[in-house]
């Protein structure tokens, strides 16, 4: 018996020659078989990559468009994970957990201290590619709503900090002049990128209200995604560190980390209350957390905030991952346009993030390297697709499977050739500049 419909079908349906089962199986029990099947193809994939000096998340992604694509083999017992709503779920956790994370990365002084260099680096690399993905749209899916060629523009804005950050580490240059214009830029990226992730989304769910499309209405959405930034990281500064030395009061373990998620997922609430993606206020959340400002619950001994929180994200970021892989269908690659669409976002992907190293005013700094190292789209671009696809304008999805799979081409291209990119141009820089070591 097909076991996707083992799992699905009705108590008492029985077919011809096979046995009935005894009582209809907990809907726990698919969840538990998922679960088992997302992570041992996720750490799998992710050894290979990382065996091929590539990013885990892009074997999480490839693991994940393998098991989606079975069914072309005739194995069908898999299907029913991808629309598993718990599973979905689980998934959606895991985007909030990974925002969070990285969101814990830096820091608001930390931002503030990047210098000019890098908010150059920054703003330009969000211009360029959004008004470079719009025009993809608009040449080759002239048919589809201005919607969707600015989600496509704005799935092109962020840039994967923690594949640049691992790239640079791995090459031994995260402390060079260019490494922290990249970093520190690649932070203001993912607020840009969340910025106006937020404006798209809202124009759209306002449209699909009754209301026309106006600057004044895309004003209003932008005003309210910066004040609930900024004004959410103010209030939340002061408020954060009370909140925590209440919380060093209660006894028992783990209050560190219910206290930080409690944190974490309020914050997410009280975003998607004022129209924007949770994730914001997720990311929000992570950068408000100071260590320092946690130094009173590590002093009771409980652990460093990152080290509770990366076991979490290790086990649902994958889930995740793995079932973004899962909504790429291979089949639609020979629809005609769709290698030429994802070709086409590359090249903008890339072309865009080359522009912004324009920015890189200071004296003496590499900025080939920058604008390479601000090329891989990673999870942020992923994130971006997904909540693409939950979005519909006159009932018309804005991400459709053709759509998200040139998207997703877009995201493996970017994120593989950034490592050996980098490494041959800060080569060359270091060979022109003897006093650095090779």
């Amino acid at each position: 018996m097909n076991l996707a419909l083992a799992l699905s079908a009705p108590a008492g349906m029985v077919s011809a020659g096979q046995i009935a089962p005894v009582a209809q199986p907990d809907p726990v029990t698919a969840v538990i078989l998922a679960l088992a099947v997302i992570l041992v193809g996720a750490k799998l994939g992710g050894d290979i990559a990382t065996r091929l000096r590539q990013p885990a998340v892009l074997g999480e992604l490839l693991a994940g468009i393998v098991l989606g694509n079975l069914n072309l083999a005739g194995i069908r017992v898999f299907d029913f994970i991808a629309t598993n709503e718990i599973i979905d779920a689980l998934a959606k956790l895991g985007v909030l957990i990974l925002l969070f994370e990285v969101g814990l990365e830096s820091t608001v002084p930390a931002m503030m201290r990047v210098g000019l260099p890098s908010l150059l680096v920054a703003v330009l690399g969000v211009i360029a590619p959004f008004g470079l993905g719009w025009g993809v749209g608009a040449l080759l899916l002239p048919e589809r709503s201005i919607y969707v060629h600015a989600f496509l523009g704005a799935t092109l804005t962020a840039t994967s900090i923690g594949i640049t950050a691992r790239v640079l580490k791995d090459l031994g240059r995260s402390t060079t002049p260019e490494a922290k214009v990249i970093l520190g830029a690649a932070v203001i990226d993912d607020v840009l990128g969340l910025v106006i992730l937020a404006v798209v989304a809202g124009i759209i769910a306002a449209t699909n209200s009754g209301r026309d499309f106006s600057a004044g209405q895309a004003g209003f959405i932008l005003g309210k995604a910066v004040l609930f930034l900024v004004g959410g990281l103010m209030i939340g500064s002061l408020l954060s560190p009370r909140v925590f030395r209440g919380a060093a009061r209660l006894k028992g373990g783990g209050v560190l980390i219910a206290t930080a998620l409690a944190f974490a997922f309020g914050m997410a609430y009280l975003a998607s209350l004022v129209g924007l993606a949770p994730i914001v206020g997720a990311y929000a959340a992570g950068l408000l957390l100071d260590p320092k400002m946690l130094g009173t619950l590590v002093a009771q001994g409980e652990p460093l905030l990152e080290h509770l929180v990366s076991p979490i994200s290790g086990f649902l970021a994958p889930v995740f991952f793995v079932l973004m892989g899962m909504h790429v269908a291979l089949p639609v690659f020979g629809r005609p346009g769709v290698l030429g669409l994802a070709g086409a976002l590359t090249l903008a992907a890339i072309a865009g993030k080359q522009l912004c190293s324009l920015g890189a005013l200071g004296r003496g700094l590499d900025r080939r390297s920058i604008g390479i190292g601000m090329i891989p789209r990673g999870e942020v671009g992923l994130i971006f697709a997904n909540v693409g696809l939950g979005l519909t304008v006159a009932g018309e999805r804005v991400v459709d499977p053709a759509i998200y799979s040139a998207v997703v081409i877009m995201v493996i291209v970017t994120t593989l050739v950034t490592p050996p990119a980098l490494k041959w141009s800060m080569a060359r820089s270091d060979a022109r500049r003897p006093g650095r070591a090779v």
